[in-house]
């Protein structure tokens, strides 16, 4: 079969996506994918925070490709596309504020494909549903529903880690149910669309671009208590707020110039907190990983000169020894001599680090437990009100 890298699919279709604003902060960015012994046909719902509600049109964009390498890639690798796969039904509805596996009876409005009411989906292919109209109470969530079938091996890319949202699956067909009956939590499985819009225009696009401390990562489920959710609370629904964290990436992921980069492209402004990975599991030299800092600075600028890209320093993650000087030697050089194209450093270090001379570790206040330096929503909440502060400068 004839294989595509992911930009031949999005030069064009991105064109729609200036239509929208992006409707969630919760991040679906892609760092696993499913492999499996033998044919499988399994539903997945999920329960989300709009930005907005009201009588709404929503459009669904699909990728069929890793973003981001899991662990060291034995399994899921930064670029690598997706198999071949079928949606063999998908639904929006109200979610209501339950979160308890139903959805409203009457309220699901199937997800169309160029008319069709199923997908097959190839390797790489980048893809959107049908415009989908909603009314949407107040506070209440969106709810997705898709079921998905595939044949053996590698097939569907999802994100893999703590969930921040509530979701849940069932075996086999069960898209149009509403009572949920079928349904079983789901734990450290997110399938979801690789990016929801709503019809907006006239916003300015944020793309954040981190690992899972921008993803939000450890912070309470249904919570939104991440600092990019908390800044896209604080600066309110006229920016337009894109997050594209994901758990376990690191820059030489993006500096690759894939299907994870290539969702970037698409801000006005890009905001790049990526590191923490490069030094811990992927044992990178500062040289390298400022390297992979540069190069993601000048592939953006190359896809659009125009676009704002604001750097920030690499949180503290309790680093010892080496990766402790590695740390040290980034946030230096990117507080002092930033890679050419970046418009400003923001420090997120400086807001999370203890007193020196133990800037390297993050403050036990902020910690997600005892041993997990992943900050906490406290932690979000210190991020989000400094950096909407110096923002705003």
């Amino acid at each position: 079969m004839e294989q595509h890298r992911p930009q031949d699919f999005q030069m064009n279709e991105m064109d729609a996506m200036k239509e929208y604003a992006t409707a969630t902060v919760v991040s679906t960015a892609a760092n696993f994918i499913m492999e499996r012994d033998e044919a499988f046909t399994h539903t997945y719902r999920t329960y989300v925070r709009l930005r907005e509600q009201g009588e709404i049109q929503l459009r669904f964009w699909f990728s069929n490709a890793v973003d981001s390498t899991w662990d060291k890639g034995a399994v899921a690798r930064g670029g690598q596309f997706g198999g071949n796969w079928l949606i063999e039904a998908a639904f929006a509805a109200d979610g209501g504020t339950g979160r308890d596996g139903g959805v409203p009876a009457q309220s699901q409005v199937p997800v169309t494909f160029g008319g069709s009411l199923t997908r097959l989906v190839r390797p790489g292919e980048t893809f959107w549903s049908d415009p989908v109209e909603m009314d949407l109470p107040p506070n209440h969530d969106l709810a997705f529903t898709w079921t998905i079938a595939s044949g053996s091996g590698r097939s569907v890319p999802y994100n893999t880690e703590q969930m921040l949202v509530t979701a849940y699956d069932a075996q086999g067909k069960h898209a149009d149910e509403v009572e949920g009956d079928s349904f079983v939590p789901s734990e450290n499985l997110l399938v979801m669309p690789a990016w929801i819009g709503y019809k907006k225009q006239g916003t300015r696009r944020m793309v954040f671009f981190g690992d899972s401390i921008t993803q939000g990562v450890r912070t309470a489920k249904d919570g939104y208590e991440y600092w990019v959710a908390r800044i896209a609370d604080g600066l309110g629904a006229g920016y337009d707020i894109w997050n594209i964290g994901s758990g376990w990436a690191r820059a030489y992921d993006a500096s690759g110039n894939g299907a994870w980069l290539n969702k970037a492209k698409q801000g006005d402004q890009i905001l790049i907190a990526l590191g923490v990975n490069d030094i811990d599991i992927g044992e990178r030299s500062a040289e390298e990983l400022l390297g992979d800092l540069s190069t993601i600075v000048s592939l953006l600028k190359e896809n659009n000169s125009a676009v704002d890209i604001i750097l920030f320093t690499v949180s503290p993650f309790n680093f010892t020894g080496e990766r402790e000087h590695i740390w040290r030697r980034v946030n230096e050089a990117l507080r002092t001599s930033p890679p050419a194209g970046v418009s400003r450093v923001f420090d997120i270090a400086a807001v999370l680090s203890q007193p020196a001379p133990e800037e390297h570790r993050l403050r036990p206040e902020y910690m997600s437990s005892e041993f997990d330096p992943h900050p906490n929503g406290l932690a979000g909440a210190a991020v989000s009100e400094a950096f909407l502060k110096w923002y705003m400068e």
